[in-house]
C-alpha cells in the first residue's frame, strides 16, 4: 500500500523541480547552507547616495520564489537543524582552538600558557543504570550480592552489561528513591555554582602567593571557555578550558610560578570549597548543592591525546546538543498538561513534572523552572567564555558576512560602494519559516547533506 507521506514528499519534489524559478530557489537554499527551517522574509532594501539622493542599488523580494527571501535559522541545536548547528559547531571549534593555539586575533605565543581541560560533574541523586568498562570489557551495571530491598520494595541491583545505546542508561534503579527535586535544583543552580567556582579559583591562586584578590590582576588573568553537557540521567556537567595569562591577557605570559601544578591545585580546592545552599521549602528539606566527587583535570599539550585540536573538537561537539539525549523535547512546554500528549519515558517525564511542581514554590520563582522545564531546569548559556579567552562568535559571523558580501561584489551581484557613506533604507517583515518534506530532500542533495527529511515543517503567516 503506497505511503501517503512519501507520495506527498515526491509530489512536492516534482512541483518544485518544475517551478520556473527553481534555479533561484536552489541558489537561496545553497546560500542558507541547507537550513532545514529557513526564515522567510518579505521586504526590500535601497542603497541611496546621501549627497545626491540617487538610488545606487535596489533589492526586493517581489521577484524571488514565493515572494520571499530565505535566510538560515542559525539555531545551535542539531536536533532542529543539522546544517545551522554544524556552522555553530565549526565557529565554536575555531573560537576554542584560537584560545589554545593562537589565531583570530590571539597571538601564537598563547600555546605556551598553562591550560587545563577540566570536567566538573554533579553529585549522585540516586543509583542509575550505567555502562562502564574495565580493560575494554563492559562491566555489570550495579552488581550487589547482599542487596536488600529499598523502602519501596525494589532490590537496588543490576547485573546487566548495558549496550551504549540502551534507553535504560541513566534511568534510576528505583524512581521513587531518586531525588528528582535535587536533580532539577542542581541544573537550575549550576550557573551560580560555576560563578562561585571561578571566584574561589581566583581567591586561592592569590592566597597561594600572598596576594590579595585585587592585586592578583597585576600578575595574571584567568581565562576560560566552557560548555554544558547533559548526562543521560538528566543533569548537566561542565567541560571547561582554563588558561593562565599575564596581566594583559593572552598577549602576555603569566608569571613563572603560575604553572600547570599551581592551576591544578587551585582547581581542586575551588571545586571542593564552593556550594550553593537551598533553604527548606514547603514539602522540601534544606539542601546544600555541590560539585560531584568525580573531578577530571588534565593538562592540554601540543602532542598526545589531549591537544588543542582534540579539546576544541570535543567542546564544539557538545555546543550543538541539549537535553535531547535524556529523552526530553527541544522546545518549551507551556504547562504540565502537555506531558500527557508527549511521548516521553518515565524518567524525563518526572523531571519535567518536578520543574513545574517546584515552580509553584514562592522562593524559587527567580529560577524560572516552569519556563525551562524542557531543559530540566537548566537556564544557563550552553557555551560561555571569559572576555579575554579569544575571539567571539559575533566576530566570526561578521567575518563570514563580509566574505559573502565581497564575493557578491566580485561576481557582480552587488555594486561596489562604501557601506559607511551610503544610506541604507530597508523594510523587512516575517513571512513564515521552514521547508516541506520534498523541499528538505532537495535541500539535502543541493548542499551535500543527505540527512533524510523527518517531518513536514512549514509555518505561514507573520
Amino acid at each position: 500500500m503506497p505511503n501517503p507521506r512519501a507520495q506527498h514528499a515526491v509530489t512536492g519534489i516534482i512541483t518544485r523541480l518544475h517551478d520556473p524559478q527553481y534555479d533561484r530557489w536552489a541558489a537561496q537554499i545553497r546560500a542558507t547552507g541547507g537550513c532545514r527551517q529557513p526564515i522567510h522574509l518579505r521586504g526590500r532594501v535601497r542603497h541611496i547616495d546621501p549627497a545626491t539622493g540617487n538610488v545606487l542599488h535596489t533589492y526586493s523580494t517581489n521577484t524571488e520564489p514565493g515572494g520571499v527571501l530565505r535566510v538560515p535559522c542559525k539555531t545551535r541545536r542539531a536536533s532542529r537543524c543539522p546544517a545551522c548547528a554544524e556552522t555553530y559547531r565549526a565557529d565554536t571549534y575555531h573560537l576554542i582552538r584560537a584560545g589554545l593555539a593562537g589565531g583570530k586575533g590571539v597571538p601564537d605565543s598563547v600555546i605556551a600558557h598553562p591550560a587545563l581541560f577540566v570536567t566538573l560533574t554533579a553529585p549522585s541523586f540516586g543509583p542509575v543504570h550505567t555502562r562502564h568498562e574495565h580493560n575494554g570489557k563492559v562491566q555489570p551495571c550495579h552488581p550487589r550480592r547482599d542487596a536488600t530491598p529499598c523502602p519501596h520494595g525494589r532490590v537496588i541491583s543490576c547485573t546487566a552489561r548495558h549496550g551504549d545505546q540502551e534507553t535504560r542508561l541513566g534511568e534510576p534503579l528505583c524512581s521513587d528513591c531518586y531525588d528528582y527535586a535535587a536533580n532539577v535544583l542542581f541544573n537550575a543552580l549550576a550557573p551560580e555554582l560555576w560563578r562561585r567556582f571561578t571566584l574561589a579559583l581566583r581567591r586561592h591562586l592569590a592566597k597561594l602567593h600572598g596576594l590579595t584578590l585585587k592585586t592578583l590582576g597585576e600578575h595574571l588573568v584567568i581565562s576560560f571557555a566552557k560548555v554544558a553537557e547533559y548526562q543521560r540521567r538528566g543533569v548537566v556537567h561542565f567541560h571547561a578550558v582554563i588558561r593562565l595569562d599575564g596581566p594583559d591577557g593572552p598577549h602576555t605570559p603569566p608569571p613563572a610560578w603560575a604553572n600547570h601544578d599551581t592551576l591544578t591545585q587551585a582547581v581542586r580546592h575551588a571545586a571542593r570549597a564552593v556550594s550553593v545552599p537551598v533553604p527548606a521549602l514547603r514539602g522540601e528539606p534544606s539542601r546544600t548543592l555541590r560539585w560531584g566527587t568525580q573531578l577530571d583535570i588534565r593538562p592540554i599539550t601540543t602532542h598526545g591525546d589531549l591537544t588543542d585540536q582534540a579539546v576544541a573538537g570535543y567542546i564544539a561537539k557538545y555546543a550543538t546538543k541539549a537535553a535531547e539525549c535524556v529523552g526530553t523535547v527541544d522546545r518549551r512546554i507551556t504547562s504540565p498538561d502537555e506531558l500527557t500528549s508527549l511521548r516521553l519515558r518515565e524518567h524525563p517525564r518526572r523531571l519535567i513534572a518536578e520543574c513545574f511542581r517546584l515552580a509553584q514554590l514562592d522562593r524559587l520563582n527567580e529560577l524560572r523552572l516552569a519556563q525551562w522545564a524542557h531543559m530540566l531546569g537548566f537556564r544557563g548559556h550552553f557555551s560561555t567564555k571569559s572576555r579575554r579567552y579569544s575571539t567571539t562568535l559575533g566576530a566570526l559571523r561578521a567575518a563570514r558576512t563580509d566574505h559573502m558580501r565581497d564575493e557578491e561584489i566580485t561576481t557582480g551581484r552587488l555594486p561596489l560602494f562604501d557601506e559607511d557613506t551610503v544610506l541604507v533604507v530597508a523594510h523587512w517583515e516575517y513571512a513564515g519559516k521552514g521547508l516541506t518534506e520534498g523541499e528538505q530532500v532537495l535541500a539535502s542533495y543541493l548542499t551535500g547533506r543527505p540527512e533524510p527529511a523527518t517531518s513536514a515543517f512549514v509555518e505561514v503567516g507573520p
